[in-house]
């Protein structure tokens, strides 16, 4: 230890790792411990959070257990969704897309509080500490960061649980040895790795899926649900209005049901290594197809291309960890310029791990029928006018021709 810290915000939620964290802290660095428990929607008691906490010396007034869910849904996750952000093409970014407001709600309590410090529990080797530590330091250019597993010797959970044991930290039963994989949960996903997911060749094991039925046991009868858009974002399931929280679990609900969102990926972390997973993001596949169904309608061309080419950098931006930053904030600007008139109904299928688009309306539709009938169009396009277009767009080729020939 080389800095003194008089108070410190701890990102808690009560399992073994941040248990031992926060003694350890209390022992290295011989300071008050605040805890912070974030309410996303991970579906786990959190009291049990509170009562450790309170074994562990923490004042009742230090300990925050906050719901989230709204917050977290209606300026995360659909701000990105309106973006179509697909990391690597596939991932939906369940686990990115929750960091920053865990670690803008940290910053907030650790100044209510008066803390001098915050701390994480991620380890040094994946993306959940860079992810913190940007949001922590774009909020607070000045604050001190205490990230225990670059700086302690418990390098194995052999270490951890002896350590547990040798200050009376109850351990589940199920975490004496090594645990088959490891999770992370919120309302949009749930995200597995580590231990019998790290051979990329073997299938994923039945037993690691949690929010998904298998495809192959879904109903043998398709679903036709209907989901209504406001400019860009979601607000009614079945012509349902439903707050942004409330309608993300109605579409989990559907795609529990139905085998939906499940997603086995190698992908590139932030820090270099490739890492395989296992993710179930249910609702958000829906939601994520109905609204590209809905924008086929409403935009542009030359604006929906430019979004297809923004969206990848915008991904790379929220899996990193950038979301604070000033090129996030400016692709969000343009993102949500483009949004005006997305709105409308989008008309899905659900059917054994499938999502179909079938039908899609909208007030503020771009689609003429007259335009593109196969029919007599009565005069609204002049098919003559392609030749001219065709010999504008040919010129250079031809001239590359003759000059190649």
């Amino acid at each position: 230890m080389s800095e003194s810290i008089n108070r410190v915000v701890l990102a808690y939620s009560g399992g073994l790792d941040t248990s031992v964290i926060l003694k350890w802290l209390q022992q290295t660095y011989n300071c008050e411990v605040v805890t912070f428990t974030a309410d996303l929607g991970q579906g786990e008691e959190l009291e049990p959070a509170r009562r450790k906490a309170e074994m562990a010396g923490v004042k009742p007034e230090h300990i925050f257990i906050d719901d989230l869910k709204e917050e977290f849904v209606r300026d995360y996750v659909f701000p990105m969704m309106r973006a179509n952000a697909l990391y690597e093409g596939l991932y939906l970014l369940g686990t990115s897309i929750a960091r920053p407001l865990i670690a803008k709600r940290q910053i907030e309590i650790a100044n209510m509080v008066g803390a001098d410090a915050v701390s994480h529990g991620a380890t040094g080797k994946g993306n959940d500490q860079v992810r913190f530590e940007l949001g922590y330091y774009a909020l607070n250019p000045d604050i001190k960061v205490i990230a225990p597993w670059r700086e302690w010797d418990l390098t194995s959970r052999t270490r951890l649980i002896e350590f547990a044991e040798a200050h009376q930290i109850p351990v589940a039963k199920d975490k004496r040895g090594e645990a088959p994989f490891s999770t992370d949960a919120n309302l949009l996903h749930t995200s597995s790795e580590g231990k019998v997911l790290e051979d990329p060749w073997e299938e994923v094991p039945d037993y690691v899926f949690s929010r998904t039925v298998n495809p192959e046991d879904a109903p043998d009868t398709p679903e036709i649900i209907t989901i209504d858009f406001e400019r860009g974002d979601a607000v009614a399931v079945n012509g349902e209005g439903l707050s942004p929280a409330s309608l993300l679990a109605k579409l989990n609900d559907y795609g529990r049901t139905h085998g939906i969102g499940r997603l086995d990926l190698v992908e590139n972390r932030f820090v270099g290594m490739k890492s395989r997973g296992m993710y179930e993001t249910p609702g958000g596949t829906i939601l994520h197809l109905a609204h590209r169904a809905i924008e086929q309608l409403t935009l542009d061309r030359g604006a929906a291309h430019l979004k297809d080419e923004l969206a990848p950098r915008y991904a790379e931006l929220v899996y990193n960890g950038f979301w604070f930053s000033p090129e996030r904030e400016m692709l969000q600007a343009a993102v949500d310029h483009s949004q005006a008139k997305v709105s409308g109904t989008v008309r899905l299928k659900l059917y054994k791990g499938a999502v179909h688009v079938i039908g899609r309306k909208s007030p503020n539709s771009l689609y003429s029928e007259k335009v593109v009938t196969f029919e007599d169009d009565q005069g609204a396009y002049d098919q003559r006018d392609a030749a001219g277009f065709i010999k504008l767009n040919a010129l250079r080729l031809r001239l590359l021709g003759r000059r190649d020939r």
